[in-house]
């Protein structure tokens, strides 16, 4: 497929210390690409050798070698302002395209040109058949998760479909649409920051359709770690800053008794099992209090949707044992992966 001379791509790639991932993850999206295109692997300070091996084994590719790690969020904004492309493919580097995934976020973009994002299919990569990710969802609480973790994949549907944001990991936006409502927060470092940008999208009046035949397999939290410390404190201290900076006035007031509740339960729980870093997190928000009010007034002032139709993304809070179950299932299933 052609994408034509005005829907150049620039793959990023973010990586620390990610080198067993690189070599199949590159392989995979190249084949994908037309010469026009570009890969851009942004390497986050790794130690593992990632800089001196990509320049020998890699010399298409475009590196940008960091002094330091500055987090997803950070190190995909160098990999944007370096980018030469209209149509801009962020990759997780332990994510594995399937075939046809690149043409067919293209063609989303393409057929729609009102969206600013094509969203992709994430699926475990030991169990390619179940879903990881097929976007983004969020709910009255402010929580934010992967849309349809855990459903089959031959149970998603067969046409593109409304969702409210891409899942960083797999995701093609518009020049267009960045240039108009700014990149990643990079204070954000990782988790949540494409939850962030997506909800800013959502206030511009920018929409994002999922592209269900564009698949990737993904090893699940391989940077992170599931459950670690580092990913407790940043969900806890992102998840405020996501709801603070995005969530308009009056939505914010209807939804606060749900997100207070949430927090409370989420507190009692890192006390009981003695998991700091939850409160830790949450800390940090206040710690950070006046320069995410004076960001909260730059985005709402340039918001052009009212609330209601902000508030159409957000579904009702389930019940705390449905949480937890889902939760347990999301475990049950990361304990078989084979990596």
């Amino acid at each position: 497929m052609l994408h034509g001379a005005l829907m150049m791509i620039s793959v990023i790639i973010v990586t620390w210390n990610g080198l067993r991932f690189l070599n199949p993850c590159l392989r995979a999206v190249s084949a994908q690409l037309q010469p026009e295109d570009e890969i851009i692997v942004v390497d986050n300070g790794s130690t593992d050798g990632t800089a001196d091996w990509l320049t020998h084994a890699w010399r298409a590719v475009r590196l940008v070698a960091l002094p330091s790690n500055l987090g997803f969020a950070g190190g995909v904004n160098v990999g944007l302002r370096v980018a030469r492309g209209e149509l801009l493919l962020l990759l997780n580097n332990d994510a594995f395209v399937e075939p046809g995934c690149v043409p067919a976020l293209v063609e989303t973009i393409r057929q729609n040109p009102q969206i600013g994002a094509a969203a992709g299919v994430l699926t475990f990569n030991h169990r390619p058949e179940i879903v990881a990710s097929a976007g983004i969802t969020a709910r009255r609480d402010g929580v934010a998760l992967d849309l349809w973790t855990g459903r089959a994949v031959h149970a998603l549907p067969a046409m593109p479909q409304p969702v409210m944001g891409a899942s960083g990991g797999l995701a093609l936006y518009r020049r267009t649409m960045l240039n108009d409502i700014g990149l990643m927060a990079p204070e954000f470092f990782n988790y949540l920051e494409d939850v962030d940008l997506a909800w800013r999208a959502q206030l511009r009046g920018w929409t994002c359709l999922l592209a269900p035949n564009a698949r990737a397999r993904h090893i699940y939290s391989a940077t992170g770690g599931q459950g670690s410390p580092l990913k407790q404190r940043l969900l806890g201290r992102n998840r405020w800053r996501a709801i603070l900076r995005c969530f308009p006035t009056g939505v914010l007031r209807a939804c606060l008794p749900h997100i207070l509740a949430y927090d409370a339960m989420a507190l009692a729980y890192a006390a009981l099992t003695r998991k700091p870093a939850m409160i830790i997190g949450r800390l940090e928000t206040l710690r950070d209090w006046s320069m995410l009010v004076q960001e909260r007034r730059r985005i709402q002032a340039r918001r052009i949707i009212p609330d209601d139709t902000f508030a159409t993304w957000l579904e009702p809070p389930p019940p705390p044992w449905r949480t937890l179950r889902a939760a347990q299932r999301l475990d049950a299933l990361l304990e078989k992966v084979v990596q």
